[in-house]
């Protein structure tokens, strides 16, 4: 009887407990929703996790960067699909057969050929042809119509200032730069690997001769002054040429003009003796004033107002007008022979009648 009686006890002890802790809870479920701060967060997340987290960074680092990997490694890899896609990113239309033998370098022909040897096959035939053809055609058509517009668009510009431009725009450097933000690197068909930079500046040649000959000559031009010429966009001239005695370059030029010899005057300093010492010089010749410049002793600022003078008169100052990236290419003559003055028989008298 004694037994009975304590168990009903018990149970009458665990039903009040489960009804208070459900008045409990209840009580906490609508003060969460009068007072969202008073919510409790609960961590999912397991206390192995954030070692082993840990301990696989301080693996991969003691392994080392992981090696690149060639994306046509990767198992979603369609090479056709990726020259179909370069083409429309362009907004060119290339011969499919043109476009994959633009982009076939000789080493990669030589490499397939030496693994069929290893395999043993004695005599291997590839159906690819390499890409040197077009380089050569591209290159030649990318030199004229480089040299072509900036005689257009320069045309006080003595020659040597014209090629410096030119040989700037033409290195591997630049047409490496253009070819890789143009998404060639991937589709490169090349022995060396990673891509190495003359294989870029290459591909890019090919890639004009593969266009002119898809497309024609014109849209081969455009495409030129569209990615390689831009590069010269927000870019000083000056900079690209340098003129190893502009003092006495600067005399030449006006006694061919029949003007006096250029007269530098100091007409500002500060700072003299210190560290900080400014000096400011300006160029005459027959009492008319020609350049200005600055430097931190007299002997640079009369060679920064040398240059200064110069500049005004090949009308390459900073604020001259930019050059034009929308010249018709079907406009300009491509004679070889219609070259700027040079330096060293520039005058004003042989320029006087150009547009600028």
């Amino acid at each position: 009887m004694f037994k009975i009686d304590f168990v009903k006890n018990m149970c009458k002890v665990c039903v009040v407990c489960i009804e208070t802790m459900a008045a409990r809870q209840t009580i906490l479920n609508i003060q969460n929703l009068v007072n969202p701060s008073l919510l409790t967060v609960k961590r999912n997340y397991k206390r192995w996790l954030a070692p082993t987290l840990k301990e696989l960074k301080r693996r991969k680092m003691k392994m080392g960067p992981e090696p690149p990997t060639r994306r046509s490694a990767f198992l979603e890899w369609n090479y056709h699909a990726e020259l179909f896609a370069f083409g429309k990113r362009l907004g060119e239309e290339f011969r499919k057969d043109l476009l994959q033998r633009a982009f076939t370098h000789r080493s990669y022909i030589v490499q397939e050929e030496m693994r069929q040897k290893e395999v043993g096959i004695e005599d291997p035939k590839l159906s690819l042809e390499d890409n040197q053809e077009f380089i050569r055609r591209g290159e030649t058509l990318m030199s004229e119509y480089l040299k072509c517009h900036l005689r257009v668009a320069l045309p006080r510009f003595p020659e040597e200032g014209i090629c410096a431009v030119h040989g700037y725009l033409m290195t591997d450097k630049t047409l490496a730069h253009v070819s890789r933000h143009l998404g060639t690197k991937d589709i490169i068909l090349s022995s060396d690997f990673p891509v190495e930079e003359v294989t870029l500046a290459t591909t890019l040649k090919a890639l004009v001769g593969a266009l002119a000959e898809s497309s024609g000559a014109v849209r081969a031009r455009e495409f030129v002054r569209d990615f390689i010429l831009t590069q010269l966009a927000g870019r000083d001239i000056n900079e690209f040429w340098e003129i190893k005695d502009p003092m006495r370059t600067l005399a030449d030029i006006l006694k061919r003009d029949g003007r006096g010899e250029p007269e530098p005057r100091l007409i500002n300093e500060s700072g003299r003796n210190t560290i900080l010492a400014t000096y400011q010089v300006a160029v005459y010749s027959d009492k008319q004033f020609i350049g200005l410049g600055y430097g931190e002793s007299i002997s640079i600022a009369v060679e920064m107002a040398a240059h200064d003078a110069l500049k005004r008169l090949f009308h390459t100052t900073e604020n001259m007008k930019p050059i034009p990236f929308t010249v018709d290419v079907r406009s300009m003559s491509y004679d070889e022979s219609k070259w700027n003055t040079s330096v060293n028989d520039w005058s004003s008298a042989k320029v006087e009648n150009v547009d600028c």
